[in-house]
């Protein structure tokens, strides 16, 4: 992740990607610009959505992929590959959500790391979130990190080949060999 140099307000940054090409993210100040993704990142994801969509349907809860940001106060503002909201009062702003239930990161090489550390840590600010789910690129491995009911201590659970993903948040299960249906591992 570069950062482009200059210290942002996080008005600034909304502005500056109101009128950007390419998505950007914001991290107490410092904007980064996004990578493009790979054709596994953009199937995991893909797999994913349609499993959400099909849970979901036309419920109280939406779900979102990387067009739409999760934010936290002036903390951040980031692009989650997936998230799902059922919190009314994210039905007021579009392009910026407040309340996610699950949010969900496809791991990638260059920001693998930062996702499972810095950014979980982030994310878990966020009183309303549930449940951050790990999605592995290179092996067929999910992490599902749980927050323990009314506390700020996390539970994770780590599915692999044959096993049924659990996404107890939003109640949904789903085989990890259909999220990972198309991808060529090893």
């Amino acid at each position: 992740m570069i950062a482009i140099p200059a210290g942002f307000s996080p008005e600034e940054y909304l502005a500056l990607e109101e009128a950007a090409p390419m998505r950007h993210e914001f991290r107490r100040g410092l904007v980064y610009a996004m990578a493009g993704g790979s054709d596994d990142h953009s199937r995991l994801s893909i797999n994913l959505l349609t499993a959400l969509n099909l849970h979901l349907r036309e419920g109280d809860c939406q779900f979102y992929s990387g067009d739409v940001k999760v934010n936290y106060a002036a903390d951040f503002y980031y692009y989650p590959d997936a998230f799902v909201t059922c919190d009314p009062k994210d039905k007021a702003d579009r392009y910026v959500k407040r309340h996610p239930k699950l949010v969900a990161e496809v791991l990638s090489p260059s920001t693998g790391e930062f996702d499972q550390t810095e950014k979980f840590q982030d994310y878990s600010k966020i009183q309303s979130l549930e449940e951050y789910v790990l999605i592995a690129q290179d092996e067929m491995r999910v992490e599902c990190r749980r927050r323990q009911s009314g506390q700020t201590t996390w539970e994770t659970v780590v599915y692999g080949q044959g096993d049924v993903v659990k996404l107890e948040s939003i109640g949904l299960e789903i085989a990890i060999a259909e999220l990972y249906r198309g991808i060529l591992l090893g």
